[in-house]
């Protein structure tokens, strides 16, 4: 049999050689399309529920939140088992699946079994699906700083940095501390870079840590308030009265309409301090006459830094079995796009990118390869004795 397949090999040689050139042709094209990683992900077909509620203790998150969610999630087809975390003013139940489930089927049967389990759950309680990520699906990250001024390039009464060290942005807010800024580069972060980022294909989801999600913070004047005959309730009113916005029909006139909306939408520290809370003899009280406004940052539980110093770190997260290294390439490269949008005095750069660990791996590959081939050339040929039958061989 041998015989006859190297006879037949040996007349018929073009024809040989045009098939192991379309073969060869066909491998390397197939090489460039094979999802190639430093990391093996293996994690198995999960789904994760997260709830947030701090007014709820450890106890009251297991008793009032895990234990009906993980009943009703109880007979799914292929769940395998869950499991859940159970912390004070949060919880996260995990469902695990047979490898053979597609995700987006077992998704879809969580999603209504959530459905039927918000009858059960406390007022107020939001259960809310992960991505379909894994945590091996950070491709991407990138740090949101504020570009050092250089000398003479300081922009008194524009956006960017001013003389006296602050900063202002373009909707002519100053930022005058650190909790403003860092608000203000999460901000960038949250509204900016993470929308244009989520549009890349394969991208299942865009985190952020670090900073302070932007807050207005009231703080009253407890003896201004007491002058006035006021409480912090009647603060609180006042506010939510002033930020409405209103539609009243509309106005016909000469066959066409004109519509008509009170827009009353509060817009920033010098609009809430000029809702009026009271009148006094005709006098109005306004919030700024017994309270001070000011830009301020959420309470948190965690930062990110770089370099030392305080910093908004956002992460790519790809959609679980993609290839980590096109994913990070191209998420790389809108992240280049994205850094011409950024207002001025604020800059976007990568601080880790996967596809660089992965084409490393490659290159240590590769470089063991070619030696351990050259090494099997240099044996053949001592064995055989003839250069071109060790290469055949090779």
């Amino acid at each position: 049999m041998i015989e006859r397949i190297l006879k037949y090999s040996v007349e018929r040689r073009h024809w040989v050689v045009a098939l192991t050139i379309v073969a060869a042709l066909f491998g390397a094209w197939s090489l460039s399309q094979l999802p190639i990683d430093a990391v093996p992900d293996i994690t198995n077909k999960q789904v994760q529920i997260t709830v947030e509620h701090p007014a709820f203790s450890t106890t009251d998150i297991e008793r009032l939140v895990t234990f009906p969610l993980e009943t009703a999630l109880a007979g799914i087809p292929g769940l395998e088992h869950t499991r859940s975390i159970s912390r004070n003013g949060f919880c996260q139940v995990t469902g695990v699946f047979d490898d053979a489930v597609d995700i987006y089927f077992a998704r879809q049967q969580i999603n209504e079994r959530l459905t039927a389990a918000r009858e059960s759950l406390p007022s107020g309680i939001k259960p809310r699906m992960g991505p379909i990520t894994t945590g091996l699906g950070e491709v991407l990250m990138w740090a949101v700083e504020f570009e050092s001024p250089a000398l003479g390039q300081v922009a008194n009464g524009k956006a960017g940095w001013q003389a006296s060290g602050d900063f202002v942005t373009p909707g002519a807010e100053r930022l005058t501390n650190d909790v403003q800024r860092l608000a203000y580069l999460r901000t960038v972060q949250d509204w900016i870079i993470r929308p244009q980022i989520k549009t890349v294909p394969l991208v299942a989801d865009v985190d952020a840590i670090g900073g302070y999600v932007k807050q207005y913070h009231v703080l009253p004047r407890l003896g201004q308030l007491s002058a006035h005959s006021l409480t912090l309730n009647d603060l609180v009113a006042a506010l939510e009265r002033n930020n409405l916005s209103l539609g009243a029909g509309y106005i016909e006139r000469d066959g066409s309409a004109a519509l008509v909306r009170a827009s009353s939408r509060l817009g920033g520290s010098a609009a809430i301090a000029d809702v009026m809370v009271k009148q006094i003899d005709g006098t109005p009280v306004r919030i700024g006459d017994v309270a001070e406004v000011a830009l301020g940052g959420e309470m948190r539980l965690g930062s990110a830094s770089i370099d030392g110093r305080e910093a908004v770190v956002g992460t790519a997260m790809m959609l679980t079995g993609a290839n980590s290294r096109a994913v990070a390439k191209a998420a790389a490269e809108q992240l280049a796009e994205v850094q011409r949008s950024l207002p001025p005095g604020v800059t976007v750069r990568p601080v880790l990118d996967r596809s660089r660990l992965v084409n490393a791996t490659i290159d240590t590959v590769a470089h063991n390869l070619f030696y351990g081939a050259a090494l099997v050339i240099a044996v053949l040929f001592g064995l055989l004795g003839n250069l071109r039958a060790a290469f055949l061989t090779a």
